[in-house]
């Protein structure tokens, strides 16, 4: 399923930017994708980056070499590789980390445990993703209305 957030609207039509639903692939394959790679991309390839699905093993294998393949094939390069996280954040609805928390806290809205439990993974990524230190935040407060939260 494709997912796309109000907050990204400015940019999602013409994939100019990383959408969150391919950076969360992205974390999930382990692969660190620089903007201007992503630039490289056909307007069709970024689209095929965003439909694909990315949740079995086996997908996650299939998306991973998907990328390579491109980036290699666009930039005589290879893709930069992550480490998996094994245990993503994003997946845990149980445990809400520390630096969302105090992120929200700074715009004066406190996130409840049942709240974070509720979303989806790729909300609490979205939200993991814009709290982060030394991250652009001004998509922040508009993903947290979006996901009405704080209220």
């Amino acid at each position: 399923m494709t997912t796309f957030f109000e907050f990204e609207a400015d940019f999602v039509d013409s994939l100019r930017c990383i959408p969150m639903q391919v950076r969360y692939n992205l974390d999930t394959c382990g692969i660190k994708l620089k903007l201007s790679d992503w630039h490289q991309l056909t307007q069709a390839e970024r689209e095929a980056l965003v439909t694909l699905p990315c949740t079995t093993e086996t997908e996650i294998q299939t998306y991973q070499e998907y990328l390579q393949q491109l980036i290699l094939e666009r930039t005589s390069q290879p893709v930069a590789t992550l480490p998996i996280d094994p245990y993503p954040a994003w997946l845990d609805s149980n445990n809400m980390p520390v630096n969302l928390q105090e992120k929200a806290q700074e715009i004066g809205i406190t996130i409840t445990l049942s709240q974070w439990s509720d979303l989806t993974p790729l909300q609490r990524f979205a939200l993991i993703k814009l709290s982060r230190p030394g991250h652009e935040n001004k998509n922040f407060p508009r993903a947290i209305a979006e996901f009405n939260l704080g209220h």
